[in-house]
């Protein structure tokens, strides 16, 4: 198989058994001359079959190839054969090409191979054929000491081939130290194969040169194939074993066990490696501070490791090692070096804060809050602001009620005592107090005890006003009682004496003003009537806020939280007013009661129905559900319509109400469909004509009063206008009688009015003057179909009979202006509402 003879090399010696000596005829060649050489017919692989002359056509050659794929160039112009091939009979001619990329120059070498016999030159033997003969190279190992002082050439090698013994051979070589740099440190005598070196080496730089050496006849033909040929340096302890740091900086911790690792030092040497002259050992020169030692360093392997336990930060806290290596195995002759190594011992929390003192003392006013008052110091000997110093004070003892916390200063590492929660003179004159101190870290050993102290407070007393304890107070009432019932109230005690003599009371805030309060006792007194259901009674209390003040004018607020007691003062109501009720669809409705009362005066309820008309009762029917729920059903014979349907409602205790549920008993399948048409029982909505009718009985009504004003007031006779009390609508009945007054039974287009389906009368007097009190009297006689008649009595007031019949008491026909208006108002109001429902239908 064809190969690269470049990337084969080497691989040309382990052919050398298989090459043919070959005879090789060169005519005198120049620069760049076509070449002619005599091969034999058949050409083996990896044989050398001439050498063009590359120096001499092209000084300097980046390439050189053939383009002729059976024959390959070395980079000294010799040509071999990458194949086996046999030549045909005749010639065979190829192109060597030179190329010098950097000056863009090339060159070509024709190359022609002849088959011819030529008679060999003097020294050779009589041979006409060239004939395949194994040749043998005889190189010696070959070495040379490194930093040779020669003398120089140094002789190192004498190089021979066994085909010196038929031909004339000339030696020559190539390679790093030949033609490669370092150049011309090694050179060989062409004609006795004698190598030489011209100077020293360093192993360090080069520690082997790889030659190939050549044989070859004078005329270019390579007896021999190439020979690879290494000369290697031998060492020589030349060079110091150097640390890979100059100085070295550790930490171990303090109070470390023996034999705790510190850390490694490690050195290196250029000279041969796995020999004594880079065996390196390590040991450590020096310590400081000398004593106690205190660390060892490993041969071998340079880790530096505790000797002894007694490190201790506080005694030193560095150690400066001065650490030496040497090769040879340390032996005293070998090459040595040193190094620095910084120790740092880091600080373990070995040691527990203590306090400067045993016993403090200090003093603060009482509820005094949110205040220092006294600072604690401690000592520590570990490295300060670590947490190994840092201390964290507690409160051991004494600070059961939380009246004081300590805190640590950042800054100065103090403890810093305050007041948080007030302090109570009549209750505790003195505190005594422990604090205890810890580090934020914990401790590196056994620390047994704590570091305590004693610091005693002093209560200073002060006058603070009297004492609203507790803030929130109670007391029960029942919310029926009468106004102005009184109950115990708001109680405050002098906080020196704890009486409450000296206390004055004031009520500050009473959100629906029920109560009075007082000044001296904090008494309460109701003020108005209580109701429980309120909507300012939260869960059945009504509170109220009180100010206390004692003799110097201090003052504290309280609460009286004020619970009402229920009373069955409300009867259960049910909260419809209106229902439909699709006959196709809905056989009943169900009525939900509720009652504002206590639950103890509520549920169960009992449903009935109240006073009715027999009708209503045949096809209305009532059941209870539960406690607080009904159904309401009907009969199949009901007809549609509107009902109204009283129900009666009963708490556990009888209490009741009646309250007429309006039904509209509709043909429909939803109750949507029948809310187009409004139920005369629903509210009302007024139309334009409804509103007209209203306005219209107004005016109406304004002209009756106005026409029987103007009536009965004569300017001749009445010598003074209306007082007052007219004009207020506030008419006094007087039964004094007084000579010569006249009284007018006035039936001027208002003799009789009908409401509600009743004719009653009515009349008007007017005194003209009474003259014992002044005012005038406005009467008005009621009964069936009755009128007043003008009377004149000699002295005294009379009524006569009533036209059309009856006799009617005076007493029983007497009335004021407010009765007649109170009576008449909302009978004209149900003839409005009626008259609306006849314009809407």
């Amino acid at each position: 198989m064809a190969t690269d003879w470049p990337a084969r090399s080497r691989a040309v010696a382990g052919y050398q058994k298989f090459l043919l000596t070959l005879l090789v005829l060169n005519f005198p060649c120049e620069a760049c001359i076509d070449q002619i050489f005599y091969v034999p017919t058949k050409l083996i692989a990896y044989e050398i079959i001439g050498k063009v002359n590359v120096e001499e056509c092209l000084k300097s050659v980046d390439a050189i190839h053939s383009n002729d794929t059976d024959f390959g160039i070395l980079e000294n112009g010799s040509i071999y054969m990458k194949n086996t091939v046999v030549l045909s009979p005749g010639k065979r001619i190829f192109i060597v090409t030179l190329v010098n990329s950097r000056k863009q120059k090339q060159k070509d070498i024709k190359v022609t191979l002849l088959h011819q016999k030529k008679e060999l030159k003097k020294n050779h033997y009589k041979e006409t054929v060239l004939r395949r003969a194994k040749r043998r190279w005889a190189p010696i190992p070959c070495s040379m000491q490194e930093n040779s002082l020669g003398p120089f050439p140094l002789f190192l090698q004498q190089i021979q081939s066994d085909s010196a013994q038929k031909y004339t051979v000339q030696y020559s070589i190539s390679g790093p130290g030949v033609d490669q740099k370092p150049l011309n440190l090694f050179y060989i005598e062409k004609d006795t194969g004698n190598l030489f070196c011209t100077g020293p080496v360093d192993r360090e730089t080069y520690e082997a040169f790889e030659l190939i050496a050549y044989a070859s006849t004078p005329d270019g033909y390579y007896s021999d194939s190439p020979l690879p040929l290494t000369i290697k340096i031998e060492d020589e302890n030349d060079n110091y074993p150097m640390f890979t740091e100059t100085v070295y900086n550790f930490e171990v911790l303090e109070g470390s066990r023996v034999g705790t690792s510190v850390g490694k030092v490690c050195a290196t040497d250029r000279d041969e490696p796995d020999t004594m002259h880079t065996r390196l050992k390590y040991s450590i020169m020096e310590q400081q501070p000398p004593s106690p030692k205190l660390f060892s360093v490993h041969p071998a392997s340079g880790v530096i490791t505790t000797i002894s336990h007694q490190l201790d930060r506080e005694v030193v806290d560095k150690y400066k090692l001065t650490v030496k290596v040497q090769d040879m195995d340390g032996q005293f002759f070998g090459l040595m070096n040193t190094s620095t190594c910084i120790i740092s011992i880091k600080d373990a929390n070995d040691h527990a804060p203590t306090f400067t003192k045993s016993m403090y003392e200090t003093s603060v006013e009482e509820n005094t809050i949110k205040m220092n008052i006294l600072r604690i110091a401690v000592q520590d000997k570990d490295l300060p602001n670590t947490a190994n110093w840092r201390a964290n004070y507690t409160i051991l003892k004494g600070n059961g009620n939380k009246n004081f916390q300590i805190v640590t200063d950042p800054q100065t590492n103090e403890g810093v005592l305050s007041v948080i929660k007030p302090l109570n003179y009549e209750e505790n004159q003195k505190v005594m107090l422990e604090i205890g101190a810890t580090n934020e870290a914990p401790f590196s050993r056994d620390i047994r005890s704590m570091s305590t102290a004693m610091v005693t407070v002093n209560v200073i007393d002060e006058n603070e006003g009297p004492d609203c304890s507790p803030e929130a107070q109670s007391v029960r009432i029942k919310e029926n009682v009468s106004v102005g019932t009184r109950a115990s109230g708001y109680k405050a005690q002098d906080t020196e004496t704890r009486s409450s003599n000296d206390i004055r009371y004031k009520k500050l805030i009473d959100p629906k003003g029920w109560f009075t309060i007082d000044e001296a006792s904090g008494s309460i007194i109701t003020s108005k009537k209580l109701d429980r259901e309120s909507e300012v009674i939260k869960n059945g209390v009504y509170t109220i806020t009180v100010l206390a003040t004692d003799k110097d004018g201090k003052t504290c607020t309280g609460t009286l939280g004020i619970i009402l007691e229920d009373v069955n003062d409300n009867a259960p109501v049910f909260l419809q007013e209106n229902v439909i009720l699709c006959k196709s669809k809905m056989g009943h409705t169900t009525i939900v009661a509720v009652d504002p009362d206590d639950p103890m005066n509520g549920p169960p309820f009992d449903f009935k129905l109240g006073p009715s008309s027999p009708d209503i009762r045949k096809i209305w029917t009532i059941t209870r559900l539960n406690d607080t729920s009904a159904r309401l059903s009907y009969r199949d014979n009901a007809h549609f319509g509107k009902y109204a349907i009283p129900i009666t409602v009963s708490d556990k205790h009888g209490m009741s109400s009646t309250k007429t549920l309006r039904v509209n008993l509709c043909d429909c399948s939803h109750p949507e469909q029948c809310k187009t048409e409004k139920s005369a029982y629903s509210d009302i909505r007024l139309g334009t004509w409804a509103i007209l009718a209203i306005l219209l009985g107004v005016a109406l009504l304004f002209c009756i009063l106005f026409t029987l004003v103007c009536g009965i007031w004569n300017p001749s006779k009445v010598k003074k206008p209306f007082p007052d009390d007219m004009a207020q609508q506030n008419l006094i009945i007087s039964n004094t009688e007084a000579p010569g007054d006249d009284r007018v039974c006035s039936t001027n287009g208002f003799a009789t009015q009908m409401l509600n389906g009743n004719s009653q009368g009515f009349c008007g007097t007017l005194g003209s003057g009474i003259k014992n009190g002044g005012q005038e009297c406005f009467e008005m006689m009621k009964g069936g179909h009755q009128t007043l008649e003008s009377c004149r009595g000699g002295g005294h007031h009379t009524l006569d009979s009533c036209r059309n019949g009856g006799h009617v008491e005076v007493d029983t026909c007497r009335y004021t202006y407010s009765e007649w208006h109170n009576y008449t108002q909302p009978r004209l109001g149900e003839e409005s509402i009626r008259g609306h429902t006849l314009v809407k239908n």
